[in-house]
């Protein structure tokens, strides 16, 4: 009777080995001489964001070990995504750097990442569903399409960008440093951080059931578009700029089109574009009179200037 018993007992060892084996870590590691066979574990790391993701639970964490190219990811979980301060890169050439495509209730951070599109990339980063996505500290660089695409299907979703640099993205087609369209009857809220927008078609551009605030930013040399847009087809966009400049646009620095846009400015410098302050069919921008205008080849005036208290 002792053989059988022993055999079954090294079944169930082997069974839980294995069990334990293919287990998702709370954090993984990746590493520019990792490899994706390994556990992705500190001291076996994997080699890319896409290796690794898989072996990582949700609402877990990948960090970078040490500086190295990583490939592009689709997110479809809560999950942080850290390059910890080294040179974590995407290099993106035909595809899209990062998708996000989580749940209802997910929460997805990414974190001292460079994504770089070769100047081929389509979106630097696509925002398809989650309730947020948070990009800190990153670098995108050279697409074709949108630095940041969020046409987001995620009632209530939410959109942070936050010590960001966004740059190159001048298709004249497509290209856009940020582009926020929710689907039909989702409304999303967003909000920017000391980002600069630099040399893209245009900067930030909201459309309907869109909030967004922008603090410390900079949308510079957008060609041929707006700076800042706020655009209203038929539901209600609002944006509200302060501390901020939109200069050098082919353009306008701030423009609010359609009859439910509106845009509030404080404290902000529009100078040295094609038209500084914009308003179209309707739209409207609303000043807290604290702010400078000039050297604009034309402008329009607020709509109205409301009295700080």
């Amino acid at each position: 009777m002792l053989k059988p018993i022993v055999k079954y007992l090294f079944l169930i060892i082997m069974l839980a080995i294995s069990q334990l084996a293919s287990a998702q870590a709370t954090r993984t590691w990746v590493s520019g001489v990792g490899d994706d066979a390994n556990p992705c574990s500190r001291t076996a790391p994997c080699k890319t964001f896409a290796g690794s993701i898989s072996k990582t639970a949700a609402g877990g964490e990948i960090s970078v070990l040490d500086p190295g190219g990583f490939g592009a990811v689709s997110i479809t979980k809560a999950i942080t995504i850290d390059g910890g301060g080294l040179p974590a890169s995407i290099l993106s050439p035909l595809i899209n750097g990062i998708i996000v495509n989580a749940g209802a209730s997910d929460v997805v951070v990414i974190r001292g990442v460079h994504v770089n599109g070769a100047r081929t990339g389509l979106n630097g980063i696509r925002f398809i569903a989650g309730k947020e996505l948070h990009v800190e500290n990153c670098v995108i660089e050279n697409v074709v399409q949108k630095g940041i695409d969020a046409q987001n299907s995620t009632p209530n979703s939410m959109l942070f960008v936050r010590d960001t640099i966004i740059r190159n993205a001048a298709n004249v087609t497509n290209g856009g440093a940020i582009f926020v369209k929710p689907a039909a009857g989702i409304f999303t809220t967003v909000s920017l951080n000391n980002v600069t927008m630099d040399s893209n078609k245009f900067g930030l551009r909201i459309e309907d059931r869109t909030k967004a605030t922008v603090r410390n930013s900079i949308a510079a040399n957008s060609n041929p578009g707006n700076g800042f847009i706020a655009f209203s087809a038929s539901a209600p966009t609002e944006m509200s700029i302060e501390n901020s400049s939109a200069s050098n646009s082919a353009f306008a620095g701030i423009n609010s089109e359609g009859a439910a846009a509106k845009i509030y400015i404080s404290n902000i410098n529009v100078f040295n574009n094609t038209q500084g302050l914009l308003s179209v069919t309707g739209g409207q921008i609303i000043s807290f009179g604290n702010n400078k205008i000039g050297g604009n080849a034309a402008t329009s005036l607020p709509i109205t200037i409301i009295d700080q208290e």
